[in-house]
């Protein structure tokens, strides 16, 4: 049990479809030991969809970790100057929210939480869910593969001929790549 006592920032984005896939996982953290903080994109607590409610996911999630989410941009920056959080990952991440975080804007708490952290040379992990990732958002990915500290679980096409530019992450892997990336290590393969 690596993960025991450690303070895992857990960021969701609006990758609505993979919702219950992160549940399970926040769940398995939790069952782990780890101390999951949520913080929510701005579009992950605020949209319903098809997939849900977003009330009903952010209390779910809540209720899982038994802490406050982080909701607001005030609440995510002071992360890093207190060294609250050991790593954080952000499952899902959208293609809006790697473009951005390539790019150093920061105007969601998630892309704050992930900022303050990663200025203090600790972990960000990142489970990519965009059916953009061999368009445009190729470009971003790459930034992103090449920075110090950030790690990727694996992912590949999940619908080469419905959705040829889509990639998404294998969320069974967020454990594995957690403790590896705690490590200084990148879990392998990152393509599958």
């Amino acid at each position: 049990m690596q993960l025991k006592g450690v303070n895992v920032g857990f960021a969701i984005t609006g990758s609505f479809c993979t919702f219950e896939n992160v549940k399970k996982e926040v769940v398995n953290l939790v069952n782990e030991g780890a101390n999951v903080i949520p913080i929510f994109s701005y579009n992950a607590m605020s949209i319903d969809t098809r997939f849900g409610r977003a009330f009903d996911f952010v209390s779910e999630i809540k209720e899982i970790t038994s802490n406050d989410p982080i909701t607001s941009i005030e609440a995510a920056e002071p992360l890093g100057p207190k060294g609250m959080i050991d790593i954080i990952i952000i499952a899902p991440c959208t293609g809006n929210t790697i473009a951005k975080l390539s790019n150093a804007i920061t105007d969601t708490p998630v892309l704050m939480a992930a900022k303050a952290h990663m200025r203090n040379n600790k972990p960000l992990v990142i489970s990519i869910s965009t059916n953009d990732a061999l368009g445009l958002n190729l470009k971003n990915i790459g930034t992103m593969l090449t920075a110090k500290g950030v790690y990727f679980v694996p992912f590949g096409q999940d619908n080469f001929s419905g959705k040829p530019k889509s990639m998404i992450a294998d969320t069974t892997k967020i454990i594995a790549t957690l403790e590896k990336a705690l490590d200084g290590e990148q879990i392998q393969p990152i393509l599958i």
